[in-house]
């Protein structure tokens, strides 16, 4: 149902022939299954609902193993791990978007996980925050942290409304 708006890209169907994007190259397509057979075994050793939750967004964005989707259905496979451990999920709000894809690109260049893991411990707060009465309300609470700015204009702001 994610992916049926782009039938002709044959989403979410294991890729036949090699991916990437600008000078990111994704895992060869021989070696998808393989990728993700032993990358399960790494998520499975993982304790921390957090913790499962961005290996296994970071996994499957790596490895990038479909033709189309693979941003949608890591996303998707990492608010399944959170939404299992009664945890917020996660959006990724407009005017965070590239801060996102660069620590993605960052980790994929093996060049160390803290900034991918601040990002989105980041990003998991603020969607933590993310409730209302109704839509218009949180839509205006999204208005007012940024969140439909573009990263050049604007900073995503992180507004506290815990319940008391």
């Amino acid at each position: 149902m994610l992916l049926e708006g782009r039938p002709h890209m044959n989403s979410g169907i294991f890729k036949m022939k090699n991916n990437r994007t600008g000078m990111t190259k994704f895992v060869d397509h021989q070696f998808v299954k393989g990728t993700l057979s032993q990358g399960f075994k790494y998520y499975a050793a993982l304790t921390d609902p957090f913790a499962c939750a961005i290996f296994m967004m970071f996994m499957i964005s790596d490895v990038h193993p479909f033709n189309d989707g693979n941003g949608r259905i890591a996303r998707v496979m990492m608010n399944a791990e959170l939404v299992r451990a009664d945890q917020s999920s996660t959006i990724v709000p407009m005017v965070f978007r590239e801060d996102y894809i660069f620590v993605l690109r960052k980790l994929t260049c093996h060049k160390g996980p803290l900034a991918y893991i601040n990002v989105m411990t980041k990003l998991h707060q603020f969607s933590d925050n993310l409730y209302g009465t109704d839509f218009t309300e949180l839509k205006n609470h999204l208005a007012d942290c940024n969140a439909y700015e573009e990263p050049s204009q604007e900073k995503l702001q992180i507004i506290d409304r815990s319940i008391h």
